[in-house]
């Protein structure tokens, strides 16, 4: 409880707005930049990149154009942070050795797998949107999702992008916050699709039912999986373990 002087000045305990004011931080890191939301899979920052491509007509069948010009429109518009972060953000989702199904199509030197980060300056570099991408915009202009204004007000962005398919299992992510982590691995999208229809069908599926379509983690490294499939099912049970792989 905070109390008002009589010159209405209020005061409460330090360890009472520490502990606000820490919550509210972490809050924020949390919802607004490190964690993905799980209806689309993807971080704001993600989010930003594909919704301004697809503004900027770059869909898989228009012509390649300078990533410079998305990461301005991205900055200018929609996130207005360092350029050099949304670029690699933007690169990760080009490498078809980072994302199971990449979201961005990319031409110019993307970085290679064993070196991911040898990717070229943006100036160099082209892009427009993948084919999947398309998973998760053809429904955008259907009133499928809320908006809210971008930084400045000025503009309308989607809070989220209405994903046909669970995204954020079929990509996986990473995301290190405040107090919390969450490493999710990516998944074949038509195991993950033939469960989603199952699942639908049968509301009540137990977790043996699901894993009678989806067999497991599908790296976009091509490894091969040696972790037991009685691993893998506690894996899911509990949402904690690692998943063992060698190179084929």
């Amino acid at each position: 409880m905070s109390d008002l002087t009589h010159d209405g000045v209020e005061r409460l305990p330090l360890h009472t707005f520490t502990e606000n004011a820490y919550l509210n931080y972490s809050m924020y890191v949390i919802m607004d930049r490190a964690l993905p939301y799980i209806g689309d899979g993807l971080k704001p920052v993600q989010r930003r990149i594909i919704y301004a491509m697809s503004e900027l007509g770059l869909t898989n069948s228009a012509k390649f154009k300078k990533s410079a010009r998305t990461v301005g429109d991205v900055l200018g518009k929609y996130h207005p942070h360092g350029d050099s972060a949304c670029y690699e953000a933007m690169v990760l989702m080009a490498q078809p050795f980072s994302y199971r199904y990449p979201l961005v199509d990319g031409q110019g030197n993307w970085g290679a797998p064993d070196d991911p980060k040898s990717f070229a300056a943006m100036r160099y570099t082209e892009s427009r949107l993948s084919k999947y991408a398309e998973v998760l915009l053809a429904e955008l202009g259907q009133g499928t999702v809320d908006w809210i204004p971008n930084f400045d007000g000025t503009l309308q962005e989607p809070k989220m992008l209405p994903a046909r398919l669970p995204n954020i299992l079929l990509n996986g992510t990473t995301g290190i916050a405040v107090g919390m982590a969450t490493d999710i691995p990516p998944h074949n999208v038509r195991e993950v699709a033939a469960a989603a229809v199952a699942l639908l069908d049968k509301p009540g599926a137990s977790l043996d039912d699901l894993l009678e379509f989806v067999q497991g983690p599908d790296f976009p490294t091509e490894a091969e999986i040696i972790t037991p499939r009685d691993e893998i099912r506690k894996i899911y049970q509990s949402g904690r373990g690692s998943v063992r792989m060698r190179a084929v």
